[in-house]
């Protein structure tokens, strides 16, 4: 109530020296005072054509934003798969920022007369604000999450909803409303220099030639009216989309697979920067065997991981082919924003599913918490059922206790054991002795 009663007092304060400039000019034609706006505005709701005016303007304006944001979403996904897209837009783009308003306003009178011209103003208006942030926020998307989509062969959907969609976020909100604005702002004066008929600008243009400054003042309340419920419209229906998740596809169908085959390294050296990690490393991983790397920190065991994983190359040496695999990264690798639940049912697909293997090991009320909520213990959990609940053949888990106490490493141990169902496990550990071998048999 005190909120409100603050921006009644605002919007009086406005009014009140709206009413005393007024007094000052004196003159109604310069200047309209707020009772005459009104006057004005009460004839125009009473008026049928009002209604129809209102109407195509706000179906021009509202098709030229969704054009707009259409070949901005478009564009700007073709420019991130295709570089030599965006190079090619790049020029346009700069065109589109560029060039004023007004010059297209111009052109397109030249070229179609009046008829689309308030469509396509809006079209050049919005389309270019959409595009760049898409594209950034598509380029700023976390590359952890996407090797991990990769890993665990994330349904393309489900990709979208739960990795880019969250780094989207920021830039859609912020060029939303910058186009929005701009959207209006531009429609309404390419109308005003157009003249289509039925339209807002129309009835500007014929407000200042019969010298009616009130219904200038009133045709622009509507306007700011149209504005800012357009705005809140499009604005609550991104919310709604933005907060909307919708159930997993889980992991891609199997396209093969090594069951029953041994993997082997042959000889594989990889080095960073002029430092040798790995030098001539040959090993034979056999099917169901249980394999612990334990070498000191800097070793070079979340490198051979990777390898294995087939997300890092060796420089030299060779993988044999690689088995399907799962895996608990270095770092935890969760789409933090969505709960630990969310995080094993994108690997599942099924719900049901998910909240059974997820409650082995974790509280049921942290069940659905986001995991940017979850303590640090927590969301190694979170990761270490999403890897054992995934379809794979190896299992590929890069110290996969860390932030755990012992009675809580005992018991994730123990789920290793009960889940592994006979994969191949690779594990790195920096606890040497890590006795159990979690899972041999």
């Amino acid at each position: 109530m005190r909120r409100m009663f603050r921006k009644c007092g605002i919007l009086l304060f406005w009014v009140f020296l709206w009413y005393g400039l007024c007094l000052g000019v004196d003159n109604r034609i310069l200047l309209a005072s707020p009772l005459e706006t009104a006057r004005a505005l009460a004839v125009l709701l009473g008026e049928g054509s009002f209604y129809a005016t209102v109407g195509v303007s706000l179906l021009r304006i509202g098709a030229g934003f969704l054009l707009g944001l259409a070949a901005g979403l478009c564009l700007a996904a073709c420019s991130r798969r295709f570089p030599l897209a965006e190079e090619l837009l790049s020029p346009a783009v700069g065109l589109a920022k560029a060039v004023p308003v007004a010059s297209f306003v111009v052109l397109m009178l030249v070229w179609w007369g009046s008829s689309f011209l308030v469509v396509g103003i809006c079209f050049l208006v919005v389309a270019p604000h959409i595009y760049i942030s898409t594209l950034e926020g598509l380029k700023s998307t976390d590359k952890k999450l996407l090797e991990m989509a990769e890993v665990f062969r994330l349904a393309r959907r489900d990709r979208f909803f739960y990795i880019y969609r969250p780094g989207l976020k920021p830039f859609w909100r912020g060029s939303m409303k910058v186009a929005l604005g701009m959207c209006w702002k531009s429609g309404v004066a390419a109308e005003v220099m157009g003249i289509p008929d039925h339209s807002i600008g129309e009835q500007l243009y014929l407000s200042k030639v019969y010298l009616d400054t009130g219904g200038i003042f009133a045709w622009t309340v509507v306007i700011i009216l149209l504005s800012f419920l357009f705005e809140k419209m499009v604005l609550g229906l991104l919310e709604r989309f933005l907060g909307w998740e919708p159930s997993c596809r889980g992991q891609k169908p199997r396209d093969g697979g090594r069951e029953g085959k041994a993997l082997e390294l042959s000889a594989v050296t990889k080095g960073y920067q002029g430092r040798q990690v790995l030098q001539a490393v040959s090993a034979v991983y056999e099917p169901g065997g249980t394999y612990l790397l334990t070498e000191p920190s800097g070793s070079g065991k979340t490198t051979l991981l990777r390898i294995l994983a087939g997300l890092t190359p060796p420089d030299r040496g060779s993988l044999s082919a690689s088995p399907l695999c799962s895996m608990v990264f270095q770092e935890d690798r969760l789409c933090e924003e969505y709960s630990g639940l969310k995080n094993v049912e994108l690997v599942t697909g099924d719900r049901a599913a998910a909240a059974e293997a997820l409650g082995q090991l974790l509280e049921a009320e942290a069940l659905e918490r986001p995991c940017s909520e979850l303590s640090g213990g927590m969301k190694r959990r979170v990761a270490l059922v999403r890897a054992l609940a995934a379809d794979s053949d190896l299992l590929l888990l890069d110290e996969p206790f860390t932030g755990m106490d012992a009675l809580t490493r005992r018991r994730a141990e123990e789920y290793i054991q009960r889940n592994r169902k006979g994969r191949t496990l690779v594990m790195a550990d920096h606890r040497e002795g890590s006795a159990r071998n979690p899972g041999a048999e």
